[in-house]
């Protein structure tokens, strides 16, 4: 018997699959727009600016993913009292960081291009595109309170609306600035920026027709409570820490990329898109999962979380799998629609197997992530990737990069993903028992 819920669980899920998607196919103009400039370097310069973008952006990933389990509880027990005084506490938070950012950006981008290795026309192209997406920080931020908000409630209409409008902004933007104006690599940071001050604008919009102003008002006091700042303080550390671990294994993935070369480190980067692509296909099971997950925990219903692990990892490795399968088999026609360069797309034959095992560890790993930041479990996130980084990871990148192996790097890559969900799932037995 299926349960009740499965038919609301799929609608969010579809939804947060289609949102999803306006975020990495915004990202693949952005790379069909580079990667058809006569120059290569724009795009490879591009690929190493995200990687310090990623470093800067997703240290603050816990606004989001502690908001909508925060939420998403508090909407299982029904107390709309707390659900305010969330939203409010990571809105303030994230405005406030968002600005530190925008201070900061100088001796940011000095010190994060001072670590970075690249040709010297891959690092100005990849400065120039900082110059233009780090003024969108404050914004970056904002749209992530906005999505665990909206995320944490279930409401994938109003998710599915803020991608549609920052991700359309953005191709629209990066026409204009990249093919028109011919600003390459800055034009391609600037549309970002703008393109996430359009999404902050309708999020902001929405949610504001929706907040009951006068009992806003009345919780200000709670807001900051001590208790309530010492939990905050623990789940956004442990969340943070685990960011960090993650963004080492991909930070020093790109950066060994370009150490190996620059037809190297675009091959990666094109592959690397593919697993963004694939990413957000599995988030949406993720967010769907999380959502519900912590609405059966406010509600203290086991046997439901049961159900829905079961449900989330069926539909999560049929889908990582699929994905996987299809850009191995039609390599030339899918890569193709992103580069001319036939050097990058016959090396691209010799490494897109690794896709297979990087795609079904990934699978487990993104829906099993979905569950426990549900259940708000930060510090098994906080573990399983550590473990994944320190023993998955490095020791097999070192090898990579001791004897400049682009396999033994794609090989250090899948044994982090092959980590982190093994010590998810290990984790995942007394979870159920204690919900």
């Amino acid at each position: 018997m299926k349960p009740s819920w499965l038919g609301d669980f799929s609608k969010l899920a579809i939804a947060n699959i289609a949102s999803n998607l306006m975020v990495p196919l915004a990202g693949l103009i952005d790379t069909a727009f580079l990667g058809h400039l006569a120059d290569i370097h724009h795009l490879a310069g591009v690929t190493l600016a995200t990687v310090l973008f990623n470093v800067i952006y997703w240290s603050f990933s816990f606004l989001r993913m502690g908001t909508s389990g925060l939420m998403a509880q508090a909407a299982g027990r029904g107390d709309r009292a707390e659900q305010w005084r969330v939203g409010l506490r990571g809105i303030t938070i994230a405005l406030s960081f968002g600005l530190i950012v925008l201070v900061l950006q100088t001796p940011i981008r000095m010190i994060g291009f001072s670590v970075l290795q690249a040709d010297a026309d891959v690092m100005d192209a990849g400065v120039a595109f900082y110059q233009g997406r780090i003024w969108g920080a404050p914004a970056v931020l904002m749209n992530y309170v906005l999505m665990g908000w909206f995320l944490g409630m279930g409401y994938g209409r109003r998710v599915l609306a803020l991608a549609l409008v920052g991700n359309g902004a953005n191709i629209l933007l990066d026409y204009w600035m990249i093919v028109q104006l011919g600003w390459e690599s800055y034009g391609a940071g600037l549309a970002t920026a703008l393109s996430q001050y359009a999404m902050m604008l309708v999020g902001v919009t929405l949610l504001s027709r929706s907040l009951p102003w006068g009992q806003i008002w009345q919780q200000r006091l709670t807001i900051w409570s001590r208790r309530t700042l010492a939990a905050l303080f623990r789940l956004n550390r442990d969340l943070m820490v685990r960011t960090w671990a993650l963004l080492l294994s991909f930070a020093s993935f790109t950066n060994l990329s370009g150490v190996i070369g620059t037809d190297t480190l675009a091959v990666n980067a094109l592959m690397l898109q593919s697993l963004t692509l694939v990413t957000y296909f599995l988030d949406g099971i993720a967010f769907a999962t999380e959502a519900y997950t912590g609405k059966f925990y406010g509600q203290g219903k086991r046997s439901e979380l049961r159900l829905l692990v079961r449900f989330g990892s069926g539909i999560s490795v049929g889908l990582g799998m699929g994905v996987a399968i299809a850009l191995i088999t039609f390599t030339n026609q899918l890569f193709g629609l992103l580069t001319d360069h036939q050097t990058v797309l016959t090396q691209l034959n010799q490494y897109v197997f690794w896709l297979l095992p990087l795609f079904g560890f990934g699978a487990i790993a993104f829906m099993l992530d979905g569950y426990f930041l549900g259940l708000t479990s930060s510090i098994t996130l906080r573990n399983s990737t550590i473990l994944a980084t320190s023993i998955g990871f490095i020791p097999i990148a070192l090898i990579a990069y001791a004897r400049m192996s682009p396999n033994l790097l794609w090989l250090a890559m899948v044994g982090f993903m092959a980590i982190r969900a093994l010590a998810l799932a290990w984790a995942l037995p007394d979870s159920l028992k204690s919900s």
